[in-house]
């Protein structure tokens, strides 16, 4: 009786791990992400001289028919600065981060020792309008996840391209549910009981890992690292749901045709596929 009684909460607690994990379903428009492959920052190289996140790393993707994966900050002056780290100091030589800086200190901020500037987000996408599809990550701030997903949104309001928007940040992800519902959203992860980032606790890590946040944001795909896509929950959000799946970061072509193969969308970097 005991273990009958046991079997019985293990399933109830099986479905109710299931039914947290619902993405939404049925948003039209993922068409032209399946059938692209997308430079990690820009098909960045700089022996090129185009490093990443930079304008000419951008327009070599769109030059490929590659679409692109780029980070968006909010900066002081409500621009939109194209730049992965808050911290300008490994990708300029800066100490500043640049939430604190206003669109004119960009001219100032040079990339990886080369010319190329940081560049605001509008700059980037002029490059790929009527042109292949991005993956815009938004990098919520000291609380600035309704504040940056409205600018973002602002700027993409009259943009004649195509792009979803991603980030790790659930608040990014649920402001664009309740404020617009319309766009293609996705939840970016990777095992981070692994790969440790910030000062989070074990709990809050353990949720993000396993996409318990799915239940309140709904996305409509999920981007996770790929050497971690063995997880359980995104195997069941495959399976059960057909979730539709972005891979980062692919740096080697077999890896890249495999999770092809699978149904997995690739940001890719260090090669051209």
């Amino acid at each position: 009786m005991l273990i009958l009684i046991l079997a019985i909460v293990l399933l109830i607690l099986f479905l109710l791990w299931c039914l947290l994990l619902k993405p939404r379903r049925g948003q039209p428009g993922w068409e032209p992400f399946a059938k692209a492959r997308f430079a990690h920052r820009g098909l960045h190289d700089l022996a090129a001289a185009a490093p990443e996140n930079s304008l000419a790393a951008f327009r070599r993707a769109a030059e490929r028919g590659l679409g692109a994966e780029l980070d968006v900050h909010l900066m002081a002056d409500g621009a939109l600065a194209v730049v992965h780290d808050s911290s300008l100091r490994r990708v300029c030589g800066i100490d500043r981060e640049v939430e604190d800086l206003r669109a004119e200190d960009l001219k100032n901020c040079r990339l990886q020792g080369t010319e190329e500037t940081i560049p605001l987000l509008e700059d980037v996408l002029e490059i790929f309008a009527g042109g292949p599809p991005l993956i815009i990550e938004l990098k919520e701030a000291r609380g600035n996840a309704a504040a940056l997903t409205d600018a973002v949104m602002a700027r993409l309001r009259d943009w004649r391209g195509t792009c979803c928007i991603e980030s790790f940040h659930p608040a990014v992800l649920l402001h664009l549910k309740r404020r617009y519902p319309d766009v293609l959203r996705g939840q970016l992860s990777q095992d981070f009981l692994r790969h440790r980032e910030g000062g989070l606790s074990w709990i809050a890590w353990a949720a993000m890992t396993h996409l318990l946040t799915t239940a309140f944001t709904r996305p409509d795909f999920i981007a996770y690292r790929w050497e971690d896509r063995g997880n359980v929950s995104l195997h069941l959000m495959r399976r059960l749901y057909h979730v539709h799946e972005a891979a980062w970061t692919v740096r080697d072509r077999e890896a890249l045709r495999r999770l092809e193969g699978e149904g997995a969308v690739c940001i890719f970097e260090g090669f051209e596929p």
